[in-house]
């Protein structure tokens, strides 16, 4: 099951991530490859803008995105993830918003 964005989820996706400074947002894992079922979850990888450190609030953007996507969302940062394959999935993920 591969994620489908329609121009009123892309919208709703941009103004999320204008308030709360996202840099840059992909998606990966299963969803990416296609091979998610109807449980999986959808993993997203967020960067933030510079002096823009969510804390608290990072709960509140997976929870938002969540609602947005119509299921539950796995929000990481590169540093969330492990060294061994950090770089793989960072070179790997499809962006689904992107700042200038």
């Amino acid at each position: 099951m591969k994620l489908e964005l329609d121009p009123i989820r892309l919208q709703q996706l941009s103004e999320l991530c204008q308030r709360f400074y996202v840099k840059k947002l992909s998606l990966f894992g299963s969803r990416l490859h296609g091979d998610a079922h109807t449980e999986s979850d959808l993993d997203v990888l967020v960067e933030f803008l510079p002096g823009h450190v969510p804390g608290f609030a990072f709960a509140g953007l997976e929870r938002e995105l969540s609602v947005v996507f119509g299921c539950r969302v796995d929000l990481r940062t590169p540093s969330d993830l492990s060294q061994y394959f950090r770089e793989e999935v960072v070179k790997e993920a499809r962006p689904l918003y992107v700042t200038d």
